[in-house]
C-alpha cells in the first residue's frame, strides 16, 4: 500500500502536467485526485488478497460500513452531494475571489465536503459545500472588468453640470480608467443638506482597489482646487410664527464656575 501511495502520487503528477494546458486548475487538481486514488486502491487491493483477505468479504464489510457512516453522517453526505453540484454548475474556480456570507477570499482548494478561502488579510476559512448551496455567492472575479460606484454630495448652490463634466474629465486622465464602457455621472437625489451624484467607472479587475482609492484622492482634490464644496449635515430648529423666540443669554465667567456647582453645595 505504501507502494502503491509513492506510485499514485508520481502517475498523478504527470497526468497533472500533461492535461494542465487543456484543463482550468479546478479540474487539473480532480483529474490528479482522481488518478491517486484509482492507483491506490489497485494496490490496496492487490495487497489485500496476497495477505489472504478474501474480496468479496471485504467488499461487504465495506458496503455495510458505508451505509453505517451514512445513517451516521448525514450532514458530510449532504456536503458532498453539494460537492458535485459545485463541480457540475461551476460558479467559480480555483484562483477566483468570491464572497461568501459576508467572507471575501481567493479559493484555493474545492474538496468533496468544503471549500478553502484565503482572505485578503490571509485567513485560511474552510466554507462546507452545503452552504455555498444555500447562500448567495458573489463571484468577484468572473468577468474581466468592473465598476466602481462613487457616491458624493455637493452643495445645493453649485452647478451640478460643471460638477459632473469636471469628474468625466477625471475618468478620462486616469489611467486605471477603461474608455469603454464610458464613464457616467448620474443625480441620485435631493439630501438633507446636499445634492448626491454617483460617480462611476470601469477599470481591470486587477486594478479595483487601485483605482478606487486614486479616484477618491483625484475626487477630493479636484473639488477642493475649484472651490466646490462637500457640505457637512445641517439641522435647522424653526419654532414657528406663533412660538415664542427661544432665550439666549450670555453667562459671565463666574456665572459658568456657578452653575457647575451641585444645588447642595449652593445653600451650604
Amino acid at each position: 500500500m505504501l507502494l502503491g501511495a509513492v506510485l499514485g502520487t508520481l502517475f498523478a503528477r504527470s497526468v497533472g502536467r500533461l492535461v494542465g494546458d487543456r484543463v482550468s486548475r479546478h479540474h487539473q487538481v480532480m483529474i490528479r485526485r482522481l488518478c491517486f486514488y484509482l492507483v491506490f486502491m489497485l494496490f490496496a487491493v492487490a495487497a489485500l488478497r496476497e495477505a489472504g483477505f478474501s474480496l468479496e468479504v471485504v467488499l461487504g464489510a465495506a458496503g455495510i460500513l458505508t451505509v453505517a457512516i451514512g445513517f451516521a453522517s448525514q450532514t458530510s453526505a449532504s456536503n458532498i452531494i453539494s460537492g458535485l453540484f459545485l463541480v457540475m454548475e461551476r460558479p467559480f474556480e480555483i484562483g477566483d475571489v468570491i464572497e461568501v456570507d459576508g467572507t471575501t477570499g481567493e479559493v484555493v482548494a474545492i474538496d468533496l465536503l468544503s471549500v478553502k478561502l484565503r482572505t485578503p488579510d490571509n485567513l485560511y476559512v474552510r466554507i462546507p459545500n452545503e452552504t455555498l448551496i444555500k447562500t448567495r455567492v458573489v463571484n468577484r472575479s468572473r468577468f474581466p472588468i468592473r465598476r466602481i460606484d462613487l457616491t458624493l454630495g455637493i452643495a445645493y448652490a453649485e452647478d451640478v453640470e460643471r460638477v459632473s463634466e469636471l469628474l468625466l474629465e477625471l475618468a478620462e486622465e486616469n489611467a486605471a480608467c477603461l474608455e469603454e464602457p464610458k464613464a457616467f455621472v448620474q443625480v441620485t437625489g435631493f439630501g438633507a443638506s446636499s445634492v448626491d451624484l454617483q460617480f462611476s467607472f470601469w477599470v481591470p479587475k486587477d486594478r479595483f482597489l487601485e483605482g478606487r482609492s486614486c479616484m477618491m484622492i483625484a475626487v477630493k482634490k479636484m473639488l477642493d482646487g475649484q472651490g466646490i464644496e462637500i457640505p457637512f449635515p445641517h439641522t435647522s430648529i424653526y419654532a414657528g410664527s406663533h412660538s415664542e423666540p427661544f432665550r439666549v443669554q450670555l453667562l459671565a465667567p463666574e456665572q459658568h464656575k456657578e452653575k457647575g456647582v451641585p444645588d447642595v453645595d449652593k445653600h451650604d
